[in-house]
């Protein structure tokens, strides 16, 4: 039986860095806006937890990104399936990543990937061509957090 889990980042800027990965992955950003308002009007849930982000409501610090193909709870947003959660954390990112996620490209080819990614505001940083072992290039989000983009 497989678990169901998430991969969570910490982040400085949650809901920026959540529209960078969902249009780098062609993941959907999570819509949580239903869910925050019936908890703000049975009192739930308090003002200083919620934020607006591109016109909807989000939880202050939070955001999420699911794949467009996998299920999710209508009623709250939440993704059930392949799921990124970004989490705000008070202190900066100080070393290299110990985990990390590969992009590969598609049929557009790696060159096109990567600028591609360049345009949504990451940048270079090494490439590898080991052959037929690969070809990648070591790349940072705009929070500089390290990931491959690779063929």
């Amino acid at each position: 039986m497989a678990l169901h889990w998430k991969l969570v980042i910490d982040t400085s800027d949650a809901p920026t860095l959540a529209d960078f990965w969902a249009a780098a992955l062609g993941y959907e950003v999570e819509d949580q806006s239903t869910l925050i308002d019936r908890l703000l009007a049975a009192g739930q849930l308090d003002d200083s937890v919620v934020t607006e982000h591109r016109g909807r409501r989000t939880f202050r610090g939070f955001a999420a990104i699911r794949h467009p193909d996998d299920p999710f709870d209508r009623d709250t947003g939440v993704g059930q399936g392949r799921r990124v959660l970004f989490q705000d954390v008070p202190e900066p990112k100080t070393v290299k990543n110990r985990l990390h996620i590969d992009v590969h490209a598609g049929a557009e080819g790696l060159a096109a990937l990567v600028e591609r990614l360049e345009s949504l505001g990451a940048t270079r940083i090494r490439e590898f061509d080991k052959g037929p072992a690969g070809h990648w290039w070591v790349m940072r989000d705009p929070e500089g957090n390290e990931f491959c983009a690779a063929q």
